[in-house]
């Protein structure tokens, strides 16, 4: 039996456009163990959904094509299977909820036949077996009346409604990973934490490990384990969330958590911005991809890419300044 659940190394993922290559996911590597959450934070565009759409093998090709890596999902390399292996890996072991609801469903048919559909394609139910799990579903993600509004189509249930019905159709064969790309994003701030706290429920009683992309940090401060922050296709920080709220060593990662309000502070304060734009990923960065951005630069982050290192127990990040002590690392 292999050690981790999903293990993920120097994984490339390049969009053919007419502008040219764009250099999207460049080299991630991370790893993650049965039960654990992690968190993958990073500003819209920085790679983090295409990683995980490249670990499913849902990225368009083309134009999209991954160039290098491998995933192995115990121990059998996702990247390597065929379009069938795959296929029964999605939705029974491996499930996505998307960022947006109301596009992930097909308008014209009920919401009942939708949720069934993995059940009879994965688990070979019959379908009033799989209309019977479907309420089972429902009721479990807090949809009151199952047993009527299965039969309703999608543009009958509200945003936050149908996330949940999404949750449900991820949960419907008992997946080991579970991947949220930004499901709250549409949501009003009351609906998020509903969303939230009930992903949080469903973790502990069914003991499913979670992969949670968001691009706001405070998000996942009481839900992840460890948090992963991504800039311009490359992960720059990794940490157990605790420490890296506390002690934050990468200057991208400092300007994320300035630009949050606190409430733990006795005085008003400006919230912090980031200067400047995030790269164009025409190419890949020979410099550190945050250096035009970053007001701690020196000559050696214009010159060279730093590696994720290994700065305190179980912290990494990629930066060739000590940003505490205000001078390079050794």
């Amino acid at each position: 039996m292999p050690d981790k659940l999903l293990e993920v190394q120097g994984l490339e993922t390049h969009f053919k456009t007419r502008e040219g290559v764009i250099h999207a996911v460049n080299g991630v590597s991370f790893a993650m163990e049965e039960g654990e959450t992690l968190g993958i934070v990073g500003e819209s565009g920085c790679g983090k959904s295409v990683t995980m759409l490249s670990i499913l093998r849902l990225i368009p090709v083309p134009p999209g094509k991954i160039v290098a890596g491998e995933a192995l999902f115990l121990g059998d390399d996702l990247l390597k299977m065929t379009d069938d292996e795959i296929r029964h890996v999605r939705g029974s072991q491996i499930s996505m909820i998307f960022q947006d609801p109301m596009t992930s469903f097909n308008p014209v048919l009920t919401i009942g036949l939708q949720v069934a559909e993995p059940l009879e394609i994965h688990q070979g139910m019959s379908r009033k077996q799989a209309m019977k799990r479907v309420v089972e579903l429902l009721e479990l993600v807090g949809i009151p009346n199952a047993k009527e509004r299965v039969k309703d189509y999608p543009h009958q249930f509200s945003g936050g409604m149908r996330q949940r019905v999404m949750i449900a159709m991820a949960l419907t064969c008992n997946p080991q990973i579970l991947i949220a790309d930004e499901p709250t994003t549409a949501l009003d701030v009351t609906i998020q934490a509903q969303i939230i706290e009930l992903v949080k429920r469903l973790r502990d009683e069914l003991g499913m490990a979670i992969i949670w992309i968001t691009h706001d940090l405070g998000i996942i401060a009481g839900l992840a384990k460890r948090v992963f922050v991504m800039y311009g296709g490359y992960f720059i920080e990794e940490a157990p969330v605790k420490e890296l709220y506390r002690n934050p060593q990468h200057p991208y990662t400092i300007g994320l958590l300035g630009s949050l309000p606190r409430l733990d502070e006795s005085q008003r304060r400006r919230l912090a911005s980031i200067d400047g734009q995030p790269p164009v990923l025409f190419e890949r960065s020979a410099s550190c991809p945050f250096a035009p951005r970053c007001k701690s630069a020196i000559e050696r982050c214009w010159k060279e890419n730093p590696t994720l290192d290994t700065v305190a127990p179980d912290h990494r990040t990629a930066c060739w300044v000590d940003i505490n002590a205000g001078r390079p690392r050794q």
